[in-house]
């Protein structure tokens, strides 16, 4: 039989509050790794502010598309360094780098301009594929020990391997295009072996302690630690031996590397005077690319030999644009050298016909087109099968992967934890006095109900908790003095919550119901309060969490977070537990309760009213 309107069965609503907690704190305490506390912002455990000032090479203002870009892409320089709560903000022309930790110091070198370059695709592009070696102990051939399983070097899925056809040649005045997507011929002085029942080399010995284990980096193993990370990748994948071995060696090692799952250490920091084994963005083809460079100490390549080095960087772009394709459906992307840019992409192009040519942003591979003849002069074509979204997207990397704006950083700090931490208490023991004042206070006016408050706020602080801890692991939140600030403000949301229940739980009483009775009435009556109310709060949160930046946007989040919870734990725990306070005779006891006010003042309400009504009667 269901309960009349407005009552509920206490136990089914405290029963999913209780599963709610223990899935919570399970997901603490048995996933993920790291400790079951919140990650703390820059304020609280310390880190670095840069502030770039941007300048662009004309003397004017730089534009708001430049800056965006710019942005964007020192963030994703800034996240490489494998630290949360770091982020990149606009103030005006400047960028503001924060990071906190200890890997803070990192973010003064952010300035620099976004590392773009053009490297030759050493052999063919293999798909993102894990590789089990058949020997046991070996490293790969990137360092020069050991040696992988053979493999029969593959290519991406859904290209060709092997040479294409050198087109007719572009119409006069019209640059000659690349084709997108087509992989190169590997050398054929030195074939790849297609033999699965060549032998592998020797097994190699475990690499010395002050080695890194190239067998680990190449499965997509670093080391935590942001710098020995880094060397590890340059050591393993950086190898300048990789331009000197066979192709069967060098398609071997590529087999061998695994993309990295998390946030790939060489981001940024690849040399271009070395080889280098990467991904494209997506991490779907994996690439062996030669250097940039010669190394300066390299006196055997001369000056003229354009074989396998393309010595040509993002500073050589002068500028890239967009449109449409007006020999065919798609888009293509046309670029200009500056100065003798185009020369070196003359020479480079002649001397690598029919071979792919990766642009690398980051250490990462945007594109890899075919070169399918010489071409000459200053501008040259990217065609494939873009989308123009895709289009536009390799236009702005090659526009602005070298930026147009200078940065000079204004002011770099290093941020103590003393002065963040010195604000947290001083913020916390005002919060406990406040919220003190606000337990005096209910048990003085609600007794009983006030009793319910303060396990509320208890129970409510406790999901909290959870929850910070939960998105410091998932989506990198850290917890500042303003998300701080923002769960203070948010108790006195609560707070309401619960005077708006009793006071109409009040109005119940006085006009002579029975606690048990006044229950069900007064939460109907409240409940639709309590939810506009809360309504209107979150939408305040959401509103100045869009529209806001930096520190901000953590106070935005923690109180539209926290008016959420206000609600699980107003319409599971509150409301049900005054339920079962109300069917106890003890409990429901005015004394006890701290109703007995509000009884007595219906009482006396009701005998004047009964007074005047006889009045009237005898006058």
């Amino acid at each position: 039989m269901a309960p009349p309107a407005g009552q509920i069965r206490p136990a089914k609503y405290l029963g999913a509050f209780v599963l709610i907690v223990v899935a919570l704190y399970s997901l603490v305490f048995f996933t993920g790794s790291g400790k079951a506390t919140p990650k703390l912002g820059i304020d609280l455990q310390g880190g670095t502010r840069v502030t770039l000032t941007a300048r662009a090479p004309d003397g004017k203002t730089p534009t708001d598309e430049a800056l965006n870009q710019a942005r964007t892409l020192i963030e994703t320089r800034v996240n490489g360094l494998g630290v949360s709560g770091s982020e990149v903000v606009r103030d005006g022309t400047n960028l503001v780098i924060t990071v906190p930790g200890a890997d803070g110091e990192g973010a003064k070198s952010l300035g620099k301009t976004a590392r773009l370059a053009f490297r030759k695709v050493v052999g063919s592009p293999a798909p993102n594929a894990p590789v089990v070696p058949q020997t046991t102990g070996s490293t790969p051939p990137a360092s020069t020990s050991g040696s992988p399983a053979p493999t029969s070097g593959s290519v991406p899925p859904g290209e060709t391997a092997g040479s294409t056809p050198p087109s007719s040649g572009a119409p006069q005045g019209r640059p000659a295009p690349l084709q997108e997507g087509q992989p190169a011929s590997t050398d054929p002085s030195a074939p790849v072996s297609t033999d699965p029942s060549a032998p592998p080399a020797s097994d190699a010995a475990q690499p010395p302690a002050d080695q890194p284990d190239c067998q680990a980096v190449f499965n997509g193993k670093y080391s935590d630690d942001t710098t020995k990370a880094i060397a590890e990748a340059k050591a393993c994948r950086q190898d300048p031996a990789l331009t000197t071995l066979d192709a069967q060696t060098v398609q071997q090692a590529l087999q061998a590397f695994t993309c990295p799952v998390d946030v790939d250490p060489l981001i940024g920091n690849d040399d271009f005077d070395k080889p280098l084994i990467t991904c494209d963005q997506d991490k779907a083809n994996k690439y062996v690319l030669a250097p940039v460079n010669p190394a300066a100490d390299d006196k055997t390549v001369k000056e003229d030999d354009y074989s396998l080095y393309t010595r040509l960087t993002g500073e050589d772009i002068n500028n890239a644009t967009s449109g449409s394709d007006p020999q065919g459906a798609g888009f293509v992307v046309s670029l200009d050298f500056k100065g003798d840019g185009g020369s070196k992409w003359g020479k480079f192009t002649t001397a690598n016909t029919q071979q792919q040519v990766a642009v690398v942003l980051d250490s990462q591979v945007v594109s890899a087109p075919n070169i399918n003849e010489p071409i000459l002069g200053g501008s040259t074509q990217i065609s494939g099968t873009f989308t123009q979204k895709e289009a536009d997207q390799l236009a702005n990397v090659l526009k602005y992967g070298s930026l147009p704006l200078s940065f000079e950083a204004s002011e770099a700090e290093t941020v103590s934890a003393t002065l963040g931490l010195a604000s947290l208490e001083a913020g916390l023991l005002a919060g406990g006095i406040g919220l003190g004042l606000v337990f005096l206070y209910c048990l003085f006016y609600y007794r009983l109900l006030g009793i319910l408050t303060i396990l509320s706020l208890l129970l409510s602080g406790g999901i909290v908790y959870a929850v910070l801890v939960l998105l410091g692991r998932w989506i990198g939140f850290t917890l500042d003095l303003a998300g701080i600030a923002g769960f203070i403000v948010s108790i006195g949301i609560t707070a309401d919550s619960f005077v708006v229940f009793f006071e109409r739980l009040k109005d119940e009483v006085r006009e002579g119901r029975s606690f048990r009775s006044a229950v069900p009435r007064a939460w109907i009556r409240s409940r639709r309060t309590i939810l506009s109310a809360d309504a209107v709060s979150f939408l305040a949160s959401a509103i100045l969490y869009v529209i806001a930046v930096g520190q901000v946007k953590g106070f935005a989040f923690t109180l539209g977070m926290s008016t959420v919870l206000d609600l699980v734990v107003v319409f599971l725990v509150t409301h049900p537990l005054v339920a079962l306070a109300s069917k106890s005779k003890f409990l429901s006891n005015p004394k006890v309760s701290g109703l007995g006010g509000a009884q007595q003042a219906g009482v006396d309400q009701r005998a004047h009213a009964s007074s005047k009504t006889t009045a009237v009667k005898e006058a």
